[in-house]
């Protein structure tokens, strides 16, 4: 089995992030060498256009009315709930197969459980557009979600026209060489203003359910409103939720309603995260396992270690029919089958995947494992820790997920700006694909 010197020698190295936010989440480099584009994302919501692409089949019969929603500017776990309180019934009857981005304009379809489309038209939220298309006899879910296609401006670059022409094609030239970008969880996974998602899931994970809560209750960050973070800082030093509450502004629901649990169940903090939803507690611990998938990712590019060659020790997952990942479908690298694997790794057959772990996570073997390894013991965790004995409704088997993400943007420049175009597979950001071309901050990709 080669050693890492010898991978190091077959690939270049990556280059390290400058920006300490994105390496707060893990993300620790890029694949291109190149200089970036620079600019900014979203100067207006319709800067940046999401449509979902759906397997959903819809008909015209079934306890299910399958819905067209157009949204701008949203958090989808805050539409879920305003468009619940309007029809006058629970969240779980609402069915999505996958969340969106806030700030932009984004469609995908939606299943409300038992409502009629005259129901629905009495429903009034800004911004928001819901057109019925059919019924169902079950649900959406993630399993309906095929990817999403992008149309994105980057605006603000300075950049004359041909010198913005130059630098995206070599770019272009970068990524088609190395077969992809990585397939890092991407911003939204994490929040820019305040990342604290994973922190929270990696607590819950230790068993530290109060050290959970105060993180999301009151840990601070220098993106927030200086009120904001004024009233987090007492509540932190003095734990007084009587107090914060009068100090956190309305639109901070979550953390109100953990202080509000908390005023009337003092010292119940397992009881506190009971008044979020089942979505949003399903969240902390995802992201900190997609931390951990970034640190892993980050670690094989900067050590040198192709993305999409494989090496001993690997486990690499198969394409399904349509010639996208299926991480059901899983094999080891071993000396005995390396040459087969790259064959099928060529003719896009076969993926390198790493780790999301989880409690029943077999560490891979050969320098990958090791990096495995070394990693959880700097974190201070092992795979079983992901039962979360304290809350076990919480608790992650662990799954994998390909290490390189195959993409072919399609980019037009015009003076100042780019327009760019390209689907992803489900469970991909666009914002990995964008940041090798701009290289900007993660502020000016927010």
């Amino acid at each position: 089995m080669p050693g890492l010197q010898d991978l190091r020698r077959q690939v270049s190295m990556a280059r390290k992030t400058p920006f300490e936010l994105e390496m707060l989440m893990g993300i620790e480099a890029y694949m291109t060498d190149e200089e970036g584009i620079g600019g900014d994302l979203r100067i207006e919501p319709a800067d940046f256009k999401v449509s979902e692409i759906s397997d959903f089949k819809v008909g015209q019969s079934g306890e299910y009315l399958i819905v067209r929603l157009t949204k701008e500017n949203w958090e989808t776990h805050h539409l879920i709930r305003d468009l619940s309180r309007q029809l006058g019934i629970s969240e779980e009857r609402i069915g999505i197969a996958g969340t969106k981005d806030k700030r932009a304009v984004t469609s995908q379809l939606i299943s409300i459980r038992g409502i009629s489309e005259e129901q629905l038209a009495r429903v009034d939220l800004p911004r928001v557009r819901l057109e019925p298309i059919g019924r169902a006899n079950r649900d959406i879910g993630l399993g309906d979600l095929r990817g999403n296609e992008f149309d994105i401006n980057i605006k603000n670059i300075v950049l004359d026209k041909e010198g913005l022409s130059m630098r995206v094609k070599a770019i272009d030239e970068s990524i088609a060489r190395a077969g992809g970008v990585p397939n890092f969880f991407g911003y939204q996974r994490f929040g820019i203003v305040r990342p604290v998602t994973h922190l929270v899931g990696k607590k819950l994970v230790q068993g530290d359910v109060e050290g959970a809560a105060m993180a999301y209750i009151a840990a601070s960050f220098p993106g927030e409103m200086e009120e904001n973070r004024k009233a987090r800082d007492l509540v932190f030093k003095t734990k007084d939720f009587k107090e914060g509450l009068k100090l956190y502004p309305l639109n901070l629901r979550y953390e109100r309603a953990m202080m509000h649990y908390l005023v009337e169940h003092p010292g119940d903090y397992a009881g506190a995260f009971r008044a979020l939803s089942p979505r949003l507690l399903k969240l902390f611990v995802h992201a900190y396992q997609s931390y951990l998938f970034n640190r892993l990712l980050s670690r094989r590019m900067l050590d040198g270690i192709s993305l999409v060659e494989p090496v001993e020790g690997d486990v690499i997952c198969f394409a399904d029919g349509r010639g996208v990942a299926d991480v059901s479908k899983l094999e080891v690298v071993t000396g005995r089958n390396l040459a087969d694997v790259r064959f099928l790794i060529k003719r896009h057959r076969a993926f390198v995947t790493l780790p999301l772990i989880g409690k029943d996570t077999a560490l891979d073997g050969g320098i990958t494992g090791e990096e495995e390894r070394r990693i959880l013991e700097e974190e201070g965790i092992t795979p079983a820790d992901f039962a979360i004995a304290a809350m076990p409704d919480l608790a992650s088997s662990g799954s994998r997920r390909e290490a390189m993400l195959g993409v072919k943007p399609n980019i037009a420049v015009y003076d100042g700006v780019a327009n760019v175009k390209f689907f992803l597979p489900k469970g991909s950001y666009a914002t990995t694909v964008l940041r090798e071309y701009m290289k900007s901050s993660p502020e000016h990709m927010d």
